[in-house]
């Protein structure tokens, strides 16, 4: 019984509380949000007679929306100004489902007046349908409008409205034609290319793959990096990865010789006494102990280091007036470390770390070409990551 009071008490709170917040939003103005409450609260038993504060909420809620929207589209009307058109035709909308949330829940009941509630529906299909026609041949003819125009910003905003178009109205005239001029000439592109400050060749192998921006994902929805110029584009950014300096150190190989000494258990012997006699338990069996020894080895350790640093700077720059935007550091560097191992003695003296070590052998060098391309992968991520942080914007 405690259990099913203390719901009920519950259950009354949150009744409470919800019809004191769907009476604020009603007072501040919040009709479409008092709506919902209302229509959510009625859901179940709308007869209850703890449900009549929301039927009378409802009504007086949905009275001041109607009168509210009209009001406004009358406004809009008389402004007559183009820009209004998309409110004209949310607000009809908005009429029309503010009618279908609340139809399913009638006829609604208030039991102290012995009426039904009143809710004065309007057909709106002819005036969405109408509202909606001139606001797709508004959208269409000034969308085409802004294409001439030259400022990206503004042919942005024209291939937003043709998409908010095309699902407004699918198939309108050239909608998906215009769409894509408005993204090509909205679209930022960048030409990208390296220059080569240093001494030394770089390998065609690491330009290609530095530049193959089709495995970065670099490209957005108005930024395009290409690689090779195209035929037919205006770039209007640069993008140059200058290389400054490639160091690379001489071949070495570093030798360390290494004692080791380790005592081990090689079996078991019999234990002897002082006189050199063989120790028997009191069953006459001779006693056994491990037989341990010293072993010792000397292991010559050798180490193949050869390294190399790339070091760049990555350049900003703006076509429209060859100005430098900006610039960032871009540095790499790739070890070539290889290490082998020579054993003299008993291998047991060692411990296991070194074992690997002595089935290896040395290796021929990496020539410095192949150095210098083992550096890109590194050089491409943090490409990647100077892009990413450094948008080219307008």
């Amino acid at each position: 019984m405690k259990k099913i009071t203390s719901l009920l008490i519950l259950l009354i709170l949150l009744s409470s509380c919800g019809k004191r917040q769907t009476r604020e939003m009603l007072t501040s103005g919040d009709y479409d949000n008092a709506i919902q409450n209302a229509v959510e609260g009625l859901r179940g038993n709308k007869t209850a007679k703890g449900k009549q504060d929301y039927v009378y909420m409802l009504e007086e809620a949905f009275a001041k929306a109607k009168e509210r929207d009209l009001r406004n589209i009358n406004v809009w009307f008389k402004d007559a100004n183009p820009q209004n058109l998309e409110k004209i035709y949310n607000t009809y909308v908005q009429l029309n489902s503010r009618q279908e949330s609340i139809r399913p829940l009638l006829p609604l009941k208030l039991l102290k007046e012995g009426r039904n509630a009143i809710f004065p529906f309007d057909d709106y299909s002819d005036q969405i349908v109408s509202s909606k026609n001139a606001l797709a041949k508004y959208l269409y003819d000034n969308s085409k409008a802004l294409l001439i125009n030259k400022d990206k910003n503004v042919l942005r905003r024209a291939y937003d409205d043709l998409v908010y178009l095309k699902n407004l109205s699918p198939g309108f005239k050239d909608t998906d034609k215009l769409i894509e001029e408005a993204r090509f000439k909205g679209t930022d592109f960048v030409s990208v290319y390296t220059k080569n400050e240093t001494n030394m060749v770089i390998p065609v192998r690491l330009e290609n793959d530095l530049l193959d921006f089709s495995t970065l994902g670099l490209n957005d929805k108005w930024t395009v990096y290409h690689s090779n110029r195209q035929k037919g584009i205006d770039y209007d950014y640069g993008m140059i990865v200058n290389f400054r300096q490639i160091n690379i150190s001489p071949e070495q190989v570093r030798e360390k010789e290494l004692q080791k000494e380790k005592v081990i258990k090689v079996g078991v012997k019999n234990l002897l006494n002082a006189n050199g006699q063989v120790v028997r338990d009191s069953l006459g069996n001779p006693i056994k102990v491990d037989d341990m020894r010293t072993v010792r080895a000397t292991v010559y350790e050798f180490a193949q280091f050869k390294a190399c640093q790339v070091t760049a700077k990555v350049d900003y720059i703006d076509f429209r007036n060859n100005q430098l935007l900006q610039t960032f550091p871009l540095e790499s560097e790739f070890v070539f470390n290889h290490m082998y191992s020579r054993l003299k003695g008993d291998k047991r003296a060692c411990e296991q770390e070194y074992y690997p070590n002595f089935e290896r052998r040395a290796v021929p060098f990496p020539s410095n070409e192949q150095m210098v391309y083992d550096t890109g992968n590194d050089l491409k991520n943090k490409l990647k990551d100077i892009i990413t942080r450094n948008k080219f914007r307008r």
